[in-house]
Parts: structure tokens; sequence; C-alpha cells
């Protein structure tokens, strides 16, 4: 199994990016609550990852945070729960923000997720409350800041944002509103605006 890749980062368009580990270029897909925290292209990233083996392909995933690693190996246990919509629920919350949505009982929250439906999201508080309980208890406050943007062009911003909400499971005009939404001139760029169209989608709620 691999369970950690350290290289040269040389693609990222959310959630695919890819990591150049001594001339092999591997495929990743990872969780917003990591894009947002990856440096700049071209420069050297450690990610922990999560390697899934099908009859028809051969998929990693990857994570900055050990906590959000660990969720998504939790989360694709539970029934329904596979992957991809794992990785749509860490980009819309990350490790602790689930912990305690849980806690809280907060259906709506998980609801407000594309592809979590009313009974999924029962489902994961159920499955998931026993296993979490301690999580926040051990888990301190990480820095929720994300770094600037380098500029890019707020067509392009736009467009890579809407891109990018598609791929997490929204559909087209439902990305394009969302963005629509958060978009202004104080936007650093296209993974902020992914972040305030998710944070603005389940705060909503």
């Amino acid at each position: 199994m691999i369970g950690r890749i350290r290289g040269t980062l040389v693609y990222k368009q959310p959630p695919d990016i890819l990591v150049d580990v001594g001339g092999v270029g591997y495929d990743i897909q990872v969780p917003m609550s990591t894009l947002f925290q990856l440096p700049e292209l071209g420069a050297d990233v450690t990610l922990l990852t999560h390697f899934v083996v099908r009859e028809d392909a051969q998929l990693l995933y990857g994570f900055v945070d050990e906590r959000d690693r660990a969720l998504f190996r939790q989360l694709v246990k539970v029934s329904g729960v596979g992957p991809k919509l794992a990785l749509t629920i860490l980009s819309g919350m990350d490790a602790t923000e689930f912990a305690r949505c849980v806690q809280r009982d907060d259906l709506s929250a998980l609801v407000a997720l594309p592809g979590v439906g009313k009974k999924t999201a029962e489902r994961l508080l159920v499955e998931m409350r026993d296993k979490l309980k301690h999580w926040l208890g051990q888990w301190a406050e990480g820095d929720s800041s994300v770094s600037a943007s380098v500029y890019t062009p707020a067509s392009d911003r736009v467009a890579d944002a809407e891109g990018a909400l598609v791929a997490l499971g929204y559909k087209p005009a439902e990305a394009a509103r969302m963005v629509a939404a958060v978009n202004d001139d104080s936007a650093a760029g296209s993974e902020d605006l992914i972040r305030r169209a998710l944070k603005a989608v389940v705060s909503r709620k």
C-alpha cells in the first residue's frame, strides 16, 4: 500500500493533482481541505495517502492532515459512502468540523453537501458518533487560514471554481450560482472562491 507521497507538485485542478516523484507522476485526488494547504506549482509537497484498488482502476487519495485521512478511512466504511462521497464530505468540512457536526447531530449541515441525502446523513450521524466522540478532545484547533493564491483573471477564477464544484457533484447551474454569490474583488483566486462557496452552502443550513 502507498501510505505517503513526497515529490514536486506539477499540476492541480480540483480535485485532481499530479505529484512528480523521481520522474514518475502520481495522479492523486484530494479534498478541498487539503487543496487549500498545498504549495504553489513547482514546490515540494508531502501527502499522506490512501490507496484504493478496484477491478477497473487504482486510485490514490491524498491528505495534508492525518486527521482528514483518518476520517476518510472511517467514512468509506459507512454503508453507502464510497471514496468519492467521502472526498466531497471532506471538501465541505474538515475533520474537526465534521466531528462537531456529529456531536451536535447537525443533520442539515450534512444534507447541504452534494450527494448526501437525508438517509445517508442520518446513517453517518449514527455510525460515526461512537467513533468520533473522543476526537474533539484529542485534536487541537488547526489554523484554518488559507494562503493567498496567485492572482488570476476574474473569468479564469470563476471558471476554475465552477469546474471544481461540478467535479465535487454540484450541478453546473448550481455551481455557477454558488460562485456568483461569493465572487467579489477580494477573492484571491479560484481556491478562495471554492472555499467561500462551500462554507456559504453549509452556513445557510
